[in-house]
């Protein structure tokens, strides 16, 4: 029983290590490999595709590959951190530059946004979101990554725990029985 026990602790450990390092992989890792950003949702105007504290990873996208539907993360200000993501429900052409204008709006919002939004504001188009992720990120501001990677490494130092009780247990069943303990070895 004990043995089933301790087994199953096992097992749990390493599904919530893979979870965590899934996690980790899809919030960390993919972005910086193909020049993704990540950005916290923080309002609920994507809802319910996109509630507040879900992590998007935004995609660089040339502005002609914007179209309806796309949902982009933009600058309210081109040059300002502050970003929006919200669904491109128009596009445009300005008449005097010849640029692409779009027009956006959040899924839960009942209005369009007021002001157009020109291709140099457009960080990029959300390639993927990760729920709850978010909140984590907005626990350590400025340090995107850093409690995902302090929660594995705490699992992964528990499952090397786990790793060492196992072998240590296992090394206590083997040990041969001598007469001197009290047993009786015997043909």
């Amino acid at each position: 029983m004990r043995a089933a026990l301790g087994f199953g602790r096992l097992v749990l450990a390493w599904c919530v290590i893979l979870g965590a390092g899934s996690v980790l992989l899809a919030a960390v890792v993919v972005p910086r490999l193909v020049g993704a950003t990540t950005y916290d949702v923080q309002t609920g105007s994507m809802r319910p595709g996109l509630p507040p504290g879900t992590l998007v990873v935004v995609r660089p996208v040339e502005p002609e590959q914007i179209g309806i539907g796309t949902v982009v993360t933009y600058q309210l200000v081109s040059g300002e951190p502050t970003v929006v993501t919200h669904r491109v429900v128009e596009v445009g052409v300005n008449h005097v530059t010849g640029d692409r204008l779009f027009r956006t709006q959040g899924d839960a919002n009942d209005a369009v946004d007021p002001g157009l939004v020109r291709p140099v504001q457009v960080r990029g188009e959300v390639w993927y979101a990760v729920p709850y992720v978010g909140r984590l990120n907005d626990l350590f501001a400025g340090r995107p990554g850093l409690p995902l990677l302090a929660v594995v490494a705490g699992l992964l130092g528990y499952a090397a725990w786990m790793f060492g009780g196992a072998a240590r247990e296992r090394r206590t069943r083997r040990a041969p029985v001598t007469a001197e303990e009290g047993e009786l070895v015997g043909s």
